[in-house]
């Protein structure tokens, strides 16, 4: 699943992110989201998020979907 709408994601949630320094590379960190950054409903690159390590990042895949 991907990471551009907001409904899907909430703290505590396992996902794949992009890093600033990391978007011509397209590396992924994978972290626990701790707080969403971004308000609107969809965003084509990702939502924002910070991770629980203070990480910040857009989602790129949700890793873990209950």
């Amino acid at each position: 699943m991907n990471g551009q709408n907001r409904s899907d994601i909430y703290p505590g949630l396992e996902v794949d992110i992009i890093l600033k320094k990391d978007q011509r590379s397209g590396k992924l960190t994978r972290g626990i989201v701790q707080t969403l950054l971004t308000s609107s409903a969809y965003h084509s690159r990702g939502i924002k998020v910070r991770l629980e390590d203070g990480q910040v990042g857009r989602v790129a895949f949700i890793v873990d979907s209950e």
